[in-house]
């Protein structure tokens, strides 16, 4: 099961954030956020996070871009379990790294989920727009 879709719920005063009712079910035993790219956060299912990390052990701590890419994404990491009414608590930290104040847009992206600032992610979707129509042959051939 994938998620996907678009959508715009609200952070409440304690930086709570309802997830979106499609996605409850996937991750409710637990869930991990990260920073993610582009200025956006990253809410991966638990399970999903436990392969990326076991993937990230694997490569080399010789090589620069690895630790560097790990110390970004473990630092900025924050282990959740939704409540009952479907929240999680956003860490202020993570907040301040996305802009996210009390409107978020949040996205399903196949194996992942994105919380985005409401103008950021207009921009990137408008930015992205063209060489979404213009790459789909590239990205996915046969398509």
């Amino acid at each position: 099961m994938f998620f996907m879709g678009t959508y715009t719920p609200k952070l409440d005063d304690k930086g709570r954030l309802f997830l979106p009712a499609k996605f409850r079910d996937q991750l409710a035993e637990g869930l991990v956020v990260t920073r993610g790219q582009e200025r956006c956060l990253t809410v991966w299912p638990q399970a999903a996070f436990e392969e990326l990390a076991r993937r990230a052990q694997e490569a080399p701590v010789t090589v620069k871009a690895a630790r560097d890419y790990t110390r970004f994404l473990f630092a900025g990491a924050s282990d959740e379990t939704p409540d009952k009414q479907g929240r999680i608590t956003i860490p202020p930290m993570l907040r301040e790294y996305a802009a996210l104040n009390k409107d978020v847009v949040v996205i399903g992206v196949m194996n992942r989920v994105e919380i985005w600032d409401p103008a950021r992610w207009e921009e990137y979707a408008d930015a992205g727009e063209a060489a979404f129509s213009e790459q789909s042959e590239e990205v996915f051939p046969g398509l």
